[in-house]
């Protein structure tokens, strides 16, 4: 066998020479699509609201740059985009957490609260976006599928993860060409889902490894490979993409 024959062309990277910003990218989904953004040749700029967690994840990536503050206060959301170079390629919003609590027992503080984590965060993202991100760049938001049936507990969450794809679908219309997605995750398994399952995480990662049709849990690095492919397919703008193993398919 010659030389040749083992000669392999390497495909270029697909963000190469782009920026992407992660908000919500020290840990989980955020931080696994930095570092593959990173791997596909991008700068990145990760923010997170703990400073020490997003220190360690900076320098791990070596992040272009990092900012450590609360994505839901918009002056700092604002002083942010300010301070970024325009322009800028490609966001990805992970910021903020369900809260699980009945409708009627939750205080107005905490409801007003949790619609600012989810939509009011993707309205002001999009707004400070306009003019940072390039024409046929992607705006992307994570959301979920889980309580897309409703339950006790679930009134707020699943009000949020009913809004959300209506929201990104008229946001594509008005930022465009500009393209926004949003990615819809089950069960992904974070540290998040460590921290809100506690002692039952394990029967749940069991419970779902052995009725899943994929026979297996969903990693952040499966919802990091979809954020790259939207990022990088200029087709895709204003839908909503599950990625959830099957576990809409099967009983809870």
């Amino acid at each position: 066998m010659n030389a040749a024959a083992n000669f392999r062309i390497q495909p270029e990277p697909e963000l190469l020479g782009q920026t992407v910003v992660v908000i919500g990218g020290s840990a989980g989904i955020g931080f696994e699509t930095a570092r593959r953004a990173r791997e596909e040749g991008a700068k990145v700029i990760l923010t997170s609201r703990d400073p020490e967690r997003l220190r360690r994840a900076a320098n791990e990536l070596q992040a272009a740059s990092s900012s450590a503050f609360d994505a839901t206060d918009s002056a700092s959301l604002e002083q942010f985009f300010r301070d970024l170079p325009n322009p800028i390629d490609h966001i990805m919003v992970t910021a903020g957490r369900p809260h699980y609590a009945p409708l009627l027992e939750m205080d107005l503080k905490q409801v007003r609260a949790e619609i600012e984590e989810h939509l009011m965060l993707a309205i002001l993202v999009a707004r400070n976006a306009v003019h940072k991100v390039r024409p046929g760049g992607a705006v992307l938001f994570v959301g979920g599928t889980g309580s897309r049936r409703p339950g006790l507990g679930l009134g707020l969450v699943s009000t949020m993860t009913a809004a959300l794809p209506a929201l990104v679908a008229n946001l594509a219309l008005e930022l465009a060409p500009v393209r926004v997605n949003l990615i819809a995750a089950g069960f992904v398994n974070t540290g998040l889902s460590a921290e809100l399952l506690g002692g039952e995480i394990e029967n749940r990662r069991n419970q779902l490894r052995s009725t899943l049709p994929i026979r297996r849990v969903v990693e952040p690095a499966d919802v990091a490979a979809l954020a790259i492919h939207l990022m990088t397919n200029t087709a895709l703008t204003g839908a909503t993409y599950d990625i959830d193993g099957g576990q809409q398919l099967v009983a809870r």
